[in-house]
């Protein structure tokens, strides 16, 4: 039996057990009304995935489940000169229909070292990559290349394209790149140096916003990203820390890409393991962008696979997590989301490093990009796809289950979801009254027709109709059945 409490000691002088009873439960019962109600959650008319439990309030049955991403063409190869088999810190940028792949190429191992360049590639399909000559750097005596910049800052240069509305004409494409001189406690950023801000009109001819770095309070020995957050109207880095000896990750925020804030170490659940994240490739979520959605290369410092291989020990896979703030993150998914693969070159250390960017050509697929073999003549970078919005989903297995949402107030028409089901599966929904937890007439489970299929934007149908016009701005909240389904993402749709 538990311990009494010193209040429960001091009743217990005043009333007879059976009276205590009560009088203890009219006070919880008092207390409870005295507590603010939660805030419901307002999902507008936006996406929400499924890569955590963020719609979930209660299940049964159900669990979160981990896609992996599928394996595709190679599509590119650094095997020119000034290349190589330590080229990397790829970035994907999609403007309309053209993808760059930016990248360092590098002839030399030392980090500091000015002979390292900035390469670019391009593709009309994000699958077939060719090498524009630009005409801008010299190497061993020409022009003929594609590099865009040469000097230590392509040590890390990581591109993206500013689809802030103020940007400037000559600056939709911004970069940060640039280390710390060596010297003691340069890992916790107290040596000279850091990032510098990069802008371009049109993604080759590349100048410093300032001479000076405009990042100095990290490590920044990885790839170090920025992007344009538009859910929040400011710019986000994403750079290289150490806590605790443990390669981590920082964000800042700046609203002019020139002066930011102070970095803040990104932060998880207690039961989440420290790990080394050797790069972080987050970009906004394409079709929900108030969700930052990431792949660190995990890097494992003391295995090694392939004894006798030329570089040094540790092996490599990425993982996957996401954050609706930028600094604090879930990782509800523990396991790998892209491993090394029967391939022995990828057990070698600082492969399978996915590439900062996302490829969206309106289909039912989003194209990633992971480097292979590095330090080996064959190193180069492959396509990777998953479904559209497919990274996690709400799963349940032949045996029905079922979760239900907090309480929630939506802006749109109709519920949308995507899913995908097996042939005997099914996807059911209810909308209750978020004071009772009674089904809204019209709206039970009975009154909406099994949903079976693989579709993206299914509208649920109830036997009244779609039009959800009356219900919105109330209270309200789902109960989601599941039969052999994966429910990826949901909204309530204009």
């Amino acid at each position: 039996m538990p311990r009494p409490t010193a209040q429960f000691t001091l009743l217990s002088q005043f009333f007879p057990p059976a009276r205590l009873v009560v009088v203890a439960t009219l006070a919880l019962a008092q207390l409870t009304l005295a507590l603010p109600a939660a805030e419901p959650l307002n999902l507008g008319s936006r996406w929400e995935l499924f890569v955590d439990e963020f719609l979930v309030a209660s299940k049964k049955d159900v669990a979160l489940k981990l896609h992996e991403p599928v394996r595709r063409e190679i599509v590119l190869a650094t095997d020119q000169p000034w290349e190589g088999p330590t080229s990397g810190y790829f970035s994907v940028i999609q403007d309309g229909r053209k993808v760059r792949l930016y990248y360092r190429g590098s002839a030399t191992v030392s980090d500091h070292s000015v002979e390292q360049f900035t390469c670019v590639a391009e593709s009309d399909d994000g699958i077939h990559f060719t090498r524009p000559r630009v005409g801008l750097i010299e190497f061993s005596g020409s022009k003929d290349n594609n590099i865009v910049w040469r000097g230590v800052e392509s040590h890390n240069f990581a591109a993206f394209l500013d689809t802030n509305p103020a940007a400037r004409p000559d600056e939709r494409y911004k970069a940060l790149g640039g280390i710390k001189d060596k010297g003691k406690n340069w890992q916790q950023g107290e040596t000279p140096g850091g990032l510098y801000a990069f802008a371009s009109s049109d993604g080759f001819t590349w100048r410093k916003l300032r001479p000076e770095p405009v990042l100095t309070q990290g490590a920044f020995d990885s790839q170090n990203l920025a992007l344009w957050d538009a859910a929040r109207g400011h710019y986000t880095s994403f750079t290289r820390i150490f806590t605790n000896r443990i390669r981590a990750i920082q964000s800042a925020t700046s609203a002019d890409f020139i002066t930011w804030s102070e970095g803040t170490p990104h932060r998880y659940a207690a039961s989440v393991p420290a790990e080394h994240f050797y790069t972080s490739a987050t970009v906004v979520c394409p079709t929900a962008p108030h969700l930052f959605i990431s792949f660190p290369k995990r890097f494992a410092t003391n295995r090694t696979k392939v004894p006798g291989h030329r570089g040094g020990p540790g092996v490599s896979d990425t993982v996957f997590m996401t954050s609706r703030d930028g600094v604090t993150w879930d990782r509800p998914f523990l396991e790998a989301w892209a491993r090394p693969g029967p391939d022995m070159k990828n057990w070698t250390e600082r492969s399978n490093m996915v590439a900062c960017g996302l490829y969206d050509d309106g289909g039912p697929e989003w194209s990633l990009y992971i480097s292979e073999h590095y330090r080996h003549p064959d190193h180069r970078i492959r396509r990777l796809t998953v479904r559209r919005q497919g990274f996690g989903s709400m799963h349940a297995s032949a045996r029905p289950g079922e979760f239900t949402s907090p309480t929630l107030v939506f802006s749109g028409q109709k519920l949308q979801l995507n899913y995908a089901t097996s042939a005997t599966g099914s996807v059911r929904i209810e909308i209750q009254d978020a004071a009772t937890g009674r089904p809204l007439p019209g709206f039970a489970l009975a009154d909406m027709p099994e949903l079976f299929g693989d579709e993206f934007d299914a509208t649920v149908k109830w036997k009244t109709g779609t039009d959800l016009t009356a219900l919105r701005g109330k209270n309200i909240r789902l109960r989601v059945q599941l039969k052999d389904a994966d429910l990826y993402a949901l909204r309530f749709a204009d």
